[in-house]
């Protein structure tokens, strides 16, 4: 891996580690919280490789363990599977929009997941908020994620 390459991969995961600490746009209707932007590393990560979608991950679920406790934090965990496969996809030359909307509901299913040993089998909590306000935040997030990699696709590079 390249310098460069280093650099905006421990950005990447700088700003995952931050973002649950600094971002004050918050949901939260437990067992869901969603942190606007909080995807985004994620998403970025995956332009880069599998590798930095892994690393990115990790930072996150750091992130979210710090400042949020262990369930989000667990949940955030979820990012380096959801990333890893974003990543893959991005390899074999799915398009990014298409891996947001390939990885939204495995991303909401796992986190859903994650919540079932603590709420049950809970239909409205599980499903609704917790497996449905994942995929509405992981699109918002994949807009944006969006936005930002078009502005840095446009900046010259030496």
């Amino acid at each position: 891996m390249n310098p460069k390459k280093i650099t905006i991969a421990a950005l990447l995961t700088a700003s995952a580690i931050i973002i649950p600490f600094v971002v004050f746009l918050k949901v939260i209707i437990p067992p869901f919280t969603a942190t606007l932007g909080s995807h985004a590393p994620m998403f970025i990560a995956m332009v880069l490789g599998p590798e930095i979608a892994v690393m990115v991950g990790l930072g996150s679920a750091l992130g979210f363990l710090l400042n949020l406790g262990p369930l989000v934090g667990a949940r955030a965990f979820m990012h380096v599977f959801v990333g890893l496969l974003g990543a893959h996809l991005i390899k074999k030359d799915v398009s990014f929009g298409k891996v947001v909307l390939i990885t939204a509901p495995i991303h909401g299913i796992l986190e859903g997941l994650i919540v079932m040993p603590f709420i049950g089998i809970d239909v409205y909590n599980l499903i609704i908020i917790t497996v449905v306000g994942t995929i509405l935040h992981h699109f918002a997030d994949g807009f944006i994620a969006q936005i930002v990699i078009r502005i840095l696709e446009k900046l010259p590079v030496e």
